[in-house]
C-alpha cells in the first residue's frame, strides 16, 4: 500500500503555483504532506484546517519545530476564509477521504476492514449505521444513484432495508457484493461505489466543497492561487465548472441554471485542462491513478457567488 503520508500530485501543484509565497491555507490537512510541501517550496506560513481533531496529534512531533510558521485549526473548509482569519496568497484542497483514515478500521470508511459502520470525518453528525438503519429505501437508493453512480442503486437498497440493523463495514460490504455481479480481473471491488456515496452523505461532500471553494475566493488576495485535487468525476465536474463560472464574465447559461448577468471575473484560469499523475507517480503512489488537479489564479474582482445548481451539484430529488 502507499505511504499514506505521500500526498498526491504535490509535484506538479507546487510546480502550478510556483512561485510560492506568503500564507497560504491546506484546508484538508490531513497527514500534512501538502503543508509540509508549501513550507519547503516558500511558503512564509501554513494554516493547516481539518474537520477531524485526531490529524493534529499525529502531526505534533513534526509540527513542534516549524513553531508559527504553522497554524493548526480544527474545522471545515467550508468555513476557511472565518478560520484563517487573514488574506490568504494561496489555498490547496485535497477532496476526498485520506490513505490514513482508509487504513483505520475503526474509522468504518473501508469495505476491505471489518468495523463499525462510522464513516464520519468529524463533527457532531449522524454516523453510516444511524442513516442507514433509519432512513426510508428510497432516500437510500436516491445517495446510491446520485452520490455514487450506482446502478444497482435500487436493488442494494431493498437488501440494506432487509438486513437492518446494521452496525459494521463488513455487514455492508456483503450486502453489496450479494447484489452485484462478481468483477472481473482489473475491476474496482463491487462495494466501491456504495461506500463512496455514503460516505458523501454522512459528510455532507458536495455542499461542503461547494462552499468551501466560495470560501477560498473570498479569503485569496488578488494574484492568490487556488489548487484543488480531486479524485472521481463527481467532484472534479464540481470544481471544473466552479472554475470555468468565477472565470467567465457573464452570461452562458445551461439546463442546471438560467443566463446571468455579465459579472467581473474572479478567476483567470492558467491551464486550460486539469493535470493528472504522471507514470513515475503512478509507480510510487498508486492512488494517484484517479487525481486531477485544477488551479485558478485570483483577480482584484470583488467574491461573488454561485449558484450550485449552475455546477451541477448532485442532489437527492425533493430534497435541495
Amino acid at each position: 500500500m502507499a505511504d499514506p503520508h505521500i500526498p498526491v500530485l504535490l509535484k506538479p501543484l507546487l510546480r502550478a503555483v510556483a512561485p510560492v509565497s506568503g500564507v497560504w491555507a491546506d484546508g484538508t490537512f490531513g497527514a500534512g504532506g501538502y503543508a509540509r510541501g508549501l513550507l519547503e517550496a516558500g511558503a512564509a506560513r501554513v494554516i493547516g484546517i481539518d474537520r477531524d481533531p485526531s490529524v493534529f496529534a499525529m502531526a505534533a512531533d513534526w509540527a513542534a519545530p516549524l513553531g508559527d510558521r504553522l497554524r493548526l485549526v480544527e474545522g471545515t473548509f467550508s468555513d476557511l476564509d472565518s478560520l484563517a482569519g487573514e488574506p490568504l496568497d494561496g489555498v490547496v484542497l485535497d477532496l476526498g477521504v485520506s490513505s490514513m483514515q482508509l487504513d483505520q478500521a475503526e474509522r468504518g470508511f473501508s469495505f476491505l476492514r471489518d468495523g463499525p459502520l462510522d464513516m464520519r470525518m468529524g463533527g457532531d453528525v449522524p454516523s453510516a449505521a444511524d442513516l442507514l438503519n433509519s432512513a426510508e429505501e428510497s432516500v437510500i437508493a436516491d445517495v446510491l444513484y446520485h452520490y455514487g453512480e450506482e446502478r444497482a442503486a435500487r436493488r442494494i437498497a431493498r437488501a440494506i432495508v432487509a438486513a437492518r440493523p446494521l452496525s459494521r463495514t463488513a455487514e455492508l460490504t456483503e450486502i453489496v457484493a450479494g447484489c452485484l455481479p462478481r468483477p472481473k480481473p482489473g475491476q474496482s471491488h463491487p462495494a466501491t461505489r456504495s461506500f463512496q456515496a455514503i460516505r458523501i452523505w454522512v459528510n455532507d461532500e458536495f455542499g461542503q466543497l461547494v462552499a468551501g471553494l466560495s470560501a477560498a475566493e473570498r479569503a485569496l488576495r488578488p494574484g492568490g492561487k487556488l489548487a484543488v485535487v480531486s479524485f472521481h468525476s463527481l467532484e472534479d465536474r464540481i470544481v471544473k465548472r466552479f472554475m470555468q463560472a468565477r472565470a467567465d464574465t457573464g452570461g452562458g447559461g445551461n439546463r442546471y441554471a438560467p443566463v446571468q448577468a455579465a459579472q467581473e471575473a474572479a478567476f483567470t484560469l492558467p491551464f486550460r485542462r486539469a493535470v493528472g499523475p504522471d507514470e513515475d507517480e503512478l509507480a510510487l503512489n498508486p492512488r494517484a491513478r484517479s487525481a486531477l488537479l485544477r488551479v485558478g489564479v485570483r483577480t482584484d474582482a470583488p467574491a461573488g457567488s454561485v449558484d450550485a445548481r449552475a455546477l451541477a451539484m448532485p442532489s437527492l430529488p425533493g430534497r435541495r
